[in-house]
């Protein structure tokens, strides 16, 4: 009999259209890792919220995974900040649609997904592995906002979990700093999808994405702290100098259909005003199938990470599969999944001109391009290919199932 494992991923549906509302890396790692550990023969279910009205409430995927969506009070979109709120119907719900006593192990994602599994854990006396994707810790240093509610939650959620699975050293760096004796954490990388790797006709290629220069390529959420601005402001500088061809173009993939306009530029004001003397060389395309991100990353001279802070950095890590360089913020994980100067470079976060400079090197230094590209590829197939991550995920859990001592549980208040 297979074993069973019960992800919980409040907010991040595994089976979203990625680019869009908190659709990012955590779906795209909840589906992936679900889809390598049922190849290494376990079952997965995975709990989210229903936060889109047109799917069904239960939805099968690979071959012995599926989705279960709650809707705790409200079918339709919850932003991240609304969803504590729900927590309570949340839990209720998952008791009344799922037979909790049937899992081995509960895998939580995320801090709000994460009073969940310990709640689980409390009443059930299942053990459960917690993975953050996101740190309160790491979003005050990279914008100054302290949740100080949220960092209470994470504390105790990692000091109760059995295991914790952090994504880079930095992350697990980071706990210890805001944590007094968590569980113990084991750095486990994000895999990357089969879907990315180098493709041959590469001009080809450019010319099916209408490409006809250099390409600077961007995929993401259209969001501040995405760094979007100092991406558009450090373009415009490169512009402005002239020192790279006139038809170089910035592609900028990612956020909602309803977002852009029929000019392929963002409707929204703000946004626009960024892009305001480039927008003949900026071209923004919506969101795109993990295929056609392959594509553009084949295509790309060069792809651009500049977030105020990730966790891990998906999309670094994917291009670097597809022997893209990268030019990074030197921030949290990125700065693990980038090896400076070996397959990409980091720059200082929020400063455009910096990343203009950085950008200036890459697409004037063709031998560069290629050769960070070449070393990004050869890193990624060693470090970030999911049936790899998945044999170092099952450990985990077969380490907690044969050394936890179950405790019985019996108080829980949110």
């Amino acid at each position: 009999m297979n074993k069973k494992v019960l992800f919980i991923s409040d907010h991040g549906d595994p089976l979203a259209k990625l680019g869009g509302k908190q659709a990012g890396g955590q779906n795209n790692y909840v589906y992936h890792l679900a889809l390598a550990m049922e190849n290494r023969g376990w079952d997965v279910d995975v709990i989210t919220h229903w936060c889109d009205k047109d799917a069904p409430q239960t939805e099968a995927f690979g071959k012995r995974s599926r989705v279960i969506r709650i809707q705790a009070g409200i079918k339709g979109f919850v932003s991240k900040n609304e969803m504590f709120q729900i927590l309570p119907g949340f839990f209720k719900e998952i008791e009344e649609l799922v037979p909790v006593d049937q899992y081995d192990i509960i895998h939580t994602h995320y801090w709000l997904s994460g009073i969940l599994g310990r709640q689980l854990r409390r009443k059930y006396n299942i053990p459960f592995v917690h993975t953050s994707h996101s740190l309160g810790a790491a979003k005050e240093r990279a914008t100054g906002e302290r949740d100080e509610r949220r960092f209470q939650y994470e504390r105790t959620i990692l000091r109760s979990a059995n295991r914790v699975i952090a994504t880079t050293n930095s992350e697990k760096s980071l706990i210890h700093d805001f944590t007094k004796q968590p569980a113990p954490v084991d750095v486990i990388p994000i895999g990357v999808s089969p879907t990315f790797y180098p493709l041959n006709q590469k001009p080809a290629i450019k010319q099916k994405l209408d490409v006809h220069g250099p390409l600077v390529f961007y995929a993401g959420r259209l969001e501040e702290t995405k760094g979007v601005e100092t991406l558009l402001k450090a373009f415009r500088y490169l512009i402005q100098w002239g020192d790279v061809p006139s038809n170089t173009r910035l592609i900028l993939a990612g956020g909602q259909k309803e977002e852009i306009g029929d000019d392929q530029l963002p409707i929204q004001e703000k946004q626009r005003s960024w892009v305001k003397g480039i927008e003949r060389y900026v071209q923004f395309v919506g969101p795109k199938s993990q295929e056609q991100l392959a594509e553009y990353f084949n295509a790309a001279n060069v792809a651009v990470v500049p977030s105020y802070y990730e966790s891990f950095g998906m999309v670094a890590a994917e291009a670097q599969a597809c022997g893209c360089p990268v030019i990074a913020s030197r921030v949290g994980g990125l700065q693990n999944v980038v090896v400076e100067g070996e397959t990409g470079l980091l720059v200082n976060p929020k400063d455009a001109q910096d990343l203009a400079l950085t950008l200036e090197i890459i697409l004037n230094n063709d031998i560069i391009a290629q050769r960070l590209g070449k070393q990004a590829s050869s890193l990624a197939e060693r470090d970030y290919r999911w049936p790899n991550v998945a044999a170092r995920v099952e450990q985990v859990y077969e380490e907690v199932l044969s050394g936890e001592t179950r405790k019985r549980y019996t108080s829980f208040s949110y």
